[in-house]
């Protein structure tokens, strides 16, 4: 009996052995996927990186993230790719978890892919799609454009302004209503020209747009929503010894005796906190439409320069700012 048992023993040793090493394995397995980044890929605005505005402004996002650990991250341009399709095409085939869209213009691209491939989570900023692997990532650009307006408005000598759209789209005309509201908050009177200038990114357009806005119709503060086409109307403002307000990012240096303010869509702050939220959340998003607004920091002002606010101009600024957070003022979009 006492042989019996010893052998018994012996053969449950090496069992029970190579049960825990399994185990053990298996554990590691798991940490290792559990720490392993997410993959996110990224298709920027067709000016891509070095716009100054939006596209920068989404990289510095991907790269906060990436620098706490959270991802990796590809990006294509379409001056490689030559097509939106075949950027998005890529990025799935190289299996992203996650595909970012930058841009109205991308939507029917990225949805074409979505539905190739529905097993992957894509995301859309500036629009927004029914498909249900697809969440969307909107501003209210209305109430940043708002708070520019109250900027020109309370600052123009001529209450004659100006803003310069890139194209006219939905997305657009939310910025020019906005900024026409907010000038005429405090100048009922005031006129505000709108000019589209069709194209995001021709400097010298936005140059010539800005010369017949001032010398022709006496405008001179421009607000200027136009990627690179708007970085020539604010240095041709700087050349006339106009002012003007910048968009999407800080835009101060580009004209730093003009650009009083700029109206920023925190883009990078919007981005960062949809794949932080992704990422803490198993690679599901908490909301599929996310939409940031002043109240949630996604729309604001850069610091007012170049003039000098007096203390009562400053508290109506403020004051409208509250107003548009606690919800007792609310902006129109048509």
């Amino acid at each position: 009996m006492k042989k019996r048992a010893v052998l018994l023993n012996f053969r449950w040793i090496p069992i029970v052995t190579v049960f825990a090493l399994l185990l053990s394995a298996c554990g590691q397995s798991a940490a290792q996927t559990k720490a392993q980044p997410i993959k996110v890929g990224i298709v920027l605005s067709d000016i891509g990186l070095g716009d100054q505005s939006y596209s920068d402004a989404a990289f510095r996002g991907l790269v906060k993230a990436r620098d706490e650990g959270k991802i990796v991250f590809e990006y294509r341009e379409i001056t490689e790719t030559k097509t939106y399709d075949a950027a998005f095409e890529q990025l799935a085939q190289e299996k992203a978890d996650l595909i970012i869209g930058l841009g109205y213009m991308v939507k029917d691209s990225l949805e074409s892919i979505a539905k190739k491939y529905p097993d992957r989570k894509f995301l859309i900023v500036d629009e927004k799609s029914d498909l249900p692997n697809v969440a969307s990532i909107s501003f209210k650009a209305e109430e940043g454009s708002f708070m520019a307006g109250v900027v020109a408005g309370l600052t123009s000598r001529t209450e004659q302004v100006g803003f310069l759209g890139g194209a006219e789209s939905p997305l657009l005309k939310k910025f020019e209503i906005g900024y026409r509201a907010g000038v005429q908050s405090v100048k009922p009177n005031a006129k505000v020209t709108a000019t589209y200038a069709g194209d995001f990114g021709k400097p010298e357009l936005g140059t010539e747009i800005a010369d017949d806005m001032i010398n022709q119709d006496q405008i001179d503060v421009i607000f200027a929503a136009a990627g690179l086409t708007g970085v020539g109307a604010l240095q041709e403002a700087q050349k006339q010894q106009k002012l003007a307000i910048g968009v999407d990012s800080d835009q101060f240096f580009i004209a730093e005796k003009a650009v009083v303010t700029s109206m920023f869509k925190n883009v990078d702050i919007a981005i960062y906190t949809a794949i932080k939220g992704f990422a803490d959340h198993q690679r599901k998003f908490t909301e599929k439409d996310m939409v940031f607004g002043l109240a949630e920091d996604g729309v604001g002002l850069a610091p007012i320069r170049v003039v000098t606010l007096n203390p009562d101009q400053q508290k109506l600024l403020d004051d409208l700012k509250e107003k548009i957070k606690s919800g007792t003022l609310t902006v129109p979009t048509q």
